[in-house]
């Protein structure tokens, strides 16, 4: 009996020791470099992409270009109050998640790249920048990047490039981020229309994102995320890229002025739905809007030339004008109210 009880105790120390060294292992394999395990199915994103910080607003941002599918959800990282980054080349995604931890954690930008690259076999490769949100930038051009391929840092940004056509991409990515005023957006796709100018990637264009984020948290992803636009395949990236820009802006505006609608400032409402409009003039949502806000300043001389036309090419924007009064978004008599839906 004690030698059974003997056995299995030694047996469950075993064990014991094996289940650990399963751990072990696990954890061991879980920590090693991303690259080792996915060489083969790295993407190629050679590309050109810039860091960038608003010393403004303290906003944070990212923007990239490529003749690569989806570029945006390769290359690009960004985590609010933290920083942001851009991996390219043949390209390993775990520099993104991984580089904002190490900087949540305290790490300058430096110091999480150099942590990083210590351990990936294929740093070579890599062409990577981090940005966190003081401003400070670290970048890395690998020795095996294709040719022409490099970068360049400034105050607050860094701009990088691989596989382009011209060595000067970088130079002229640079100097017009620092030359162009505007909002941190505006800036960084001047820096993505320079490169463009210098006849960018060597063979063409294809996807382009933009990913901004502000530079202190409020706590709340919805309100954490400035602008995260993608264009995943078209012949004219930096074009599309700049369109949905500015319709992100024009929205945004709306958004506002849904907002201010809610709280019963029609006045400020109207503000924002007219800049709205500037935005985006072919809209007719935001020219209804704009009008019901007129509505409810008793502005009706200017508010119906612009329904009705409205009205005219799709009756259901007369039908919801109607459905607004039970809502309380729409405060006019029923007088006014009948001589709208007579328009």
């Amino acid at each position: 009996m004690e030698d059974y009880v003997l056995k299995i105790s030694i047996f469950r120390i075993k064990f014991n020791r094996m289940k650990k060294f399963i751990i072990l292992v696990s954890l061991l394999i879980f920590q090693c470099s991303f690259s080792q395990l996915y060489k083969k199915s790295e993407p190629f994103t050679h590309t050109y992409s810039i860091v960038a910080r608003d010393s403004v607003t303290g906003d944070i941002g990212v923007a990239v270009q490529s003749h690569w599918f989806s570029v945006g959800s390769l290359v690009i990282y960004g985590k609010a109050g933290v920083g942001v980054v851009a991996t390219q080349s043949l390209v390993n995604p775990s520099y993104g998640p991984k580089g904002l931890v190490l900087m949540e954690q305290g790490l300058s930008p430096q110091q999480a790249l150099d942590a990083l690259l210590a351990n990936d076999s294929g740093e070579m490769y890599r062409q990577v920048a981090f940005l966190d949100a003081n401003g400070e930038v670290a970048t890395h051009t690998g020795s095996l990047c294709i040719d022409e391929a490099g970068h360049r840092q400034g105050k607050n940004f860094s701009v990088q490039a691989n596989m382009m056509l011209k060595n000067t991409v970088w130079d002229a990515m640079a100097n017009a981020f620092e030359t162009t005023k505007g909002s941190l957006d505006e800036r960084m796709l001047a820096a993505l229309k320079a490169a463009e100018a210098e006849k960018g990637d060597i063979r063409g264009s294809q996807s382009a994102a933009i990913l901004i984020v502000k530079g202190k948290t409020a706590g709340n992803s919805w309100e954490d995320k400035v602008m995260d636009l993608r264009v995943e395949d078209s012949a004219n990236p930096i074009g599309e890229l700049e369109r949905l820009i500015k319709v992100h802006k024009a929205y945004d505006y709306m958004n506002q002025g849904d907002l201010a609608m809610e709280v019963g400032d029609s006045k400020k409402a109207e503000e924002l739905y007219l800049n709205a409009q500037k935005l985006f003039p072919e809209n007719l949502e935001m020219q209804y809007w704009y009008a019901i806000n007129l509505l409810n300043n008793r502005e009706f001389v200017k508010a119906h030339p612009i329904l009705a036309p409205i009205f005219k090419r799709d009756k259901n924007w007369k039908t919801l004008t109607s459905r607004l009064v039970k809502s309380k978004l729409l405060t006019i008599s029923e007088e006014e109210l009948n001589k709208v839906m007579k328009l």
